[in-house]
Formats: C-alpha cells, structure tokens, sequence
C-alpha cells in the first residue's frame, strides 16, 4: 500500500508527464476532448472541513477494525487544510468525544480555550443592557477555538491515519455513471486556463476520481450540493434552505480588555428591528478575540450593507472599550451559513453517495454552533459508507451504493435530536409574529416548552432570502458613517486581512448564468433589473467588494443598461456565496475557481 505522501507524488508525477505530452498554447479547451487522469478510491470526499475530515478519520478506524482496507481521499479547494473554513467558533466537543476519545491527550490539540462564561447583551445605540439567554447558548464544557487550526488539526490526524488529502484539488464536477442515474465519482477543476478558456503552457486537465462512495462535504451552498438536489430532488419534502452572511474580525486586545473565556452575544443595534441577526464576542486563547456580525440574509433592504453594520457596531461604547488601548485587528472573513434548521434538512443520500455537515445544512441556530452536528453526520455517513464496502462478493457490485442507512442513521441520533428542540426558534421569526414576536416565542420555547410542541412552523410558500428582498423605493438608502481607523476601516483594507489570492488570468468563477444560458442579453437583463429595481444590492451586500455597477457608456451598450455595466472583481472573492443566494434575480452562479485560490485564513 502506497503511503499519503507517496501516493501524492505519484499523482504529481502523472500530472507533470501528462501536462508536457498534451497541452497545446493558447488553444480553446474542449472538455469533451480532453484525456482525463483517472483514480478509483472506495470513498471520495469533497471538502476538508471538520465533517469531512470526521468521515475520514472514522473510515479508517473502521478499517482498522474490520481489517479491511479502504482507500480514501479528501479533495479540498483550499491551498492548505483549514485555509477556506471560517467560524466563530465555540465548539461543543461531543463529536470530538465519540470520533477521538483521547483528543485533550494530544499536546497539538488546538482546544486550549475553555469557554468561562456565557452572558447575552441588547444594544442600544449608547447601551448594553444584560438580558437572559436560552438554555441552549449554555457554553458549560465547550471551547473557543479557530476553526481552520482545528480543521488543519483533524487533516494531520487523518493523514497519520493513511487518507490522502489533497489541498489545492478543487470538486468541479460530478462523474455519473453510464446512464447518469447515480453519481461514480468526483472530477477536480482544470488548471491553466485563461480568462477565454484558452489552454495556457501552464495546463493541466483535471482529474476523475472515481468513487465507490462520494461524500459532500463542501459547506454551506455549495455548488456540487446544489446540483445533487436539484437532480435527485433531495429536497422535495424538506422547505427551502435558508442562510445567513456571517462577518468575523479577530483582535489582539490590550490586555486590561482579555477576559480569557468570556462568550458575549448580542442582540439589536446596529441592526433594526425588521431584520434578523446578532453579534458575538469570544475571548479566545493567546490573548486574542474574536468578534462579530450574523445577519439573516432574508432581509429586505437592498442598501443595507453587512460589511459596514460590522464596522459601526464596533463603534458601540461596549465594543469601542473593549478595542481601546494597544489593540489590533489582525484577521478578518466571511461566509454564508446555514440557518433553516431541521425543515430545511433535505434527503441525505443519492445514488452513489450523501451529503454531509454544512452541504446538508446542521447548524443549530440557537446555539448557534453546527460543528458538533457535522463532525457526527460524518462519523455516521462513514460508518454507512464502510458498511457498503464491506459487503459481501456475492452483491451486485454494478449497482449504485446505497447510503439510505446514513440517512436513517441520523435521523434517530442526537443530532436529530438537537435540531428539532429548537425547531421553531429560528422559523418563528418569518411567521406572522415578526420580529418581536420571534424574540417573545423564542424565550418562551427555549425556556419552557423546549421543542415540546406539536407544530412546526414550516415554509409553505417556498420563499427564498432572494425572494425576501424588496425594491429599493421602499427604503431610504442607510447612511452609514465614514470609516474611522482603526476602529473601522474600508472594505479592502480589511479585505486584504484575508490573504485573498486568485490567479490574475483564469476564467472567471461566477458568471451570470440561469438555466443554463450564459449570454449578454442575460447580462443585460440583470444589469436593468438589478440596477433599476435593487439599487444595485450586490455591491452593497458582498463582503469582498467583488461586484460593481459602474458608469460605462462606451459599453453599457452591449452589456449593460442605462449606461450602466456590472464589473465582477473576481479575484477579491472569498468564498461566501452570499452573491448566489441573496441576488434578486438569482442569477449569479458561484464555481469553484483553480484549486488553491481564494481566501488564507490561519486564526478564523
């Protein structure tokens, strides 16, 4: 058996040789013509964040147990383990408990922060007034951490155990079987095309991995995720997914501020009272915090900007105070997370694999923590997976695997469980009762009835956060105040915390594209639509300054509107796919971009 490493350079080897044989400068690339490396694993899995590497770690346990051996990979888009996950993060380690049982044994552990306190804050726009928290927000036994070195922590231990992960190998593509009924594997994204699709010397095809099992394990929104739903229907008796546009800073704060282990949440100000969302303050290890800004990206005012709400709340006197004297911002990110809870949880298996962690969408919101949920729909998916394997001889091998065991595994776990005690607390605020209402129903639930109920409060209309946007005549535009350094900063300045890096000349990863159809008029149409109707939302709402609706009359012509165009900064993106949930129009699609590109978070 080839070891990780070897097996690597091996692969790199057959890269390298393939690449010098087969590319051609400058020439269009036909994907239907290319010669494709081919891999067979028994399980492949799409994403190296805490579920995926969890399903990993727990297949080779298994192996170990049943003597019996599984090759496993793990494709993950970011350059390094850990380098594209961004949380808060307080992880409830009941997960870690079952996957690694001597975890705190370990002296690279990177949980070195327990969680001291657990306190919840209104703000006003000069006060903080106490108020109690639901049950739920309890951080007794949990810890502050960054969720990418815990991430890059888990990589080293399924590595050590024999996976082979591979960073900079972005999931592209799906590879479905002859008929295309169920799904055979993974492709990765091609490497050394420009901007025009043009084959460069640098070329390199992609890669099939195919799969026995193949796990999504990709996050919130993922483009992957997107397609299996769409095309199994996995989704047919769960509402739609909801999410929200989560903004993190981590300080390093004087240190008459660091309160090692206090978790603050907060509620209100800067926010008004139309619009779901809350902030958070971690006192994490080392002398460092981590700060915050959760909005619910069913908001309706399109002049509202979460990068600048996240720059006047720290102008708040609890949270001026608390950056006052020798502190200094050192990280900032952001990401969509999952925030429809168990209604919005679809169908976990396909024909030939399941969805798994933030693909699938287990955040508890009331917590408003989702690692311990995803690390265990990973250990339970690899356990179905490892049972599929292990099947005797004398099965139909051609069949598609069937991963439905995963599906009914998690169903009857504490996951399950977890999730459906907070059911309503989150859909209460889309209800009739509005936003106080939700406060009010929330309190009496998470205290009183705990789940207890016989409703759920469903989705029935299917309304999206796209379709929750209103027209901007409806608003007044919000004057946000001007940056004030270094309390508050631009938005490039604070994007260039990220360590954001694409190749200059590649083809541009979101395009305006719907139903399948990618054409100016498109173009145009979104421009008119977006700009007459949204006030141009989109460059109000990303948080990476990615997209422009700028003066261009010269070519508003062929591609925009009114004398207007749309500019896609693509190489600022990081990753949130805020823009393909929230657009109006729905009609931005987020792909994966050349493996490796995208954001460098260490300490988020």
């Amino acid at each position: 058996m080839l070891t990780c490493a070897r097996r690597r350079i091996a692969l790199s080897r057959s890269l390298r040789s393939f690449h010098y044989s087969a590319t051609r400068q400058r020439e269009p690339f036909d994907p239907a013509a290319v010669e494709r490396i081919s891999e067979e694993v028994d399980v492949c899995i799409v994403g190296a964040g805490p579920a995926g590497l969890s399903a990993a770690i727990r297949l080779k346990q298994l192996e170990q147990e049943r003597g019996k051996e599984f090759r496993v990979v793990v494709l993950e888009k970011g350059a390094e383990v850990g380098s594209h996950i961004l949380s808060g993060a307080v992880i409830e380690p009941r997960a870690l408990n079952e996957l690694l049982p001597d975890w705190s044994s370990r002296d690279d552990n990177p949980l070195k922060q327990p969680a001291t306190s657990s306190t919840m804050r209104f703000l006003t726009k000069s006060f903080s007034i106490p108020i109690p928290h639901p049950p739920q927000m309890s951080n007794d036994g949990n810890y502050i951490t960054s969720l990418s070195q815990f991430s890059a922590w888990l990589g080293a231990i399924a590595e050590e155990l024999g996976v082979e992960v591979y960073p900079g190998f972005a999931g592209a593509g799906l590879v479905y079987d002859e008929d295309g009924k169920s799904v055979a594997g993974v492709r990765t994204n091609e490497v050394g095309l420009d901007r025009q699709s043009r084959m460069k010397e640098s070329f390199e095809p992609g890669m099939e991995f195919r799969a026995k099992v193949t796990l999504i394990a990709e996050g919130a929104h993922g483009s992957l995720s997107k397609e299996l739903v769409n095309r199994f229907e996995l989704r047919r008796n769960a509402d739609p997914q909801t999410y929200g546009i989560g903004l993190k800073e981590v300080w390093r704060v004087d240190p008459s501020q660091y309160r090692p282990g206090e978790v603050v949440h907060t509620m209100g100000w800067p926010l008004d009272y139309k619009t779901y969302g809350g902030g958070w303050v971690y006192h994490m290890a080392d002398g460092l915090v981590s700060l915050g800004l959760v909005i619910g990206l069913d908001y309706a005012n399109p002049y509202l900007s979460p990068y600048k709400e996240l720059q006047r709340m720290k102008h708040h006197p609890y949270f001026a105070r608390l950056l006052s004297g020798s502190s200094t911002r050192i990280a900032y990110g952001a990401r969509s997370l999952n925030e429809g809870g168990l209604q919005s949880v679809p169908q976990l298996n396909f024909p030939g694999g399941a969805l798994i962690g933030c693909s699938a969408g287990f955040v508890n919101i009331a917590k408003i923590k989702g690692t311990h949920n995803a690390m265990k729909s990973g250990m339970l998916a690899a356990e179905a997976a490892a049972d599929v394997l292990s099947e005797s001889p004398g099965t139909e091998t051609n069949a598609p695997s069937d991963m439905s065991k995963y599906d009914t595994a998690l169903r009857n776990s504490w996951v399950w469980s977890d999730l459906n005690e907070v059911r309503n607390l989150r859909a209460s605020f889309d209800t009739p009762l509005g936003i106080w209402g939700g406060i009010a129903y929330s309190g009496v639930d998470s205290l009183i009835l705990k789940g207890r109920t016989p409703w759920t409060f469903r989705n029935r209309t299917g309304l999206t956060d796209a379709g929750h946007t209103q027209p901007a005549y409806r608003f007044k535009p919000i004057d946000y105040p001007a940056p004030q350094p270094p309390l508050s900063t631009d938005l490039l300045t604070s994007l260039a915390l990220t360590g954001t890096n694409h190749t200059e000349d590649q083809p541009v990863h979101l395009r305006v594209r719907k139903g399948g159809v990618e054409d100016l008029k498109l173009r145009k149409d979104h421009v008119q639509r977006n700009v007459s109707e949204y006030a141009g939302l989109l460059q109000r709402a990303c948080p990476a300054g990615v997209y422009e609706y700028i003066e261009d009359e010269a070519n508003a012509a062929t591609e925009g509107w009114n004398g207007h165009k749309l500019v896609i900064n693509s190489q600022n993106c990081i990753h949130c796919k805020l823009c393909d949930i929230k657009v109006p129009t729905q009609d931005i699609t987020w792909t994966v971009p050349e493996g490796g590109g995208g954001p460098k978070y260490t300490i988020t």
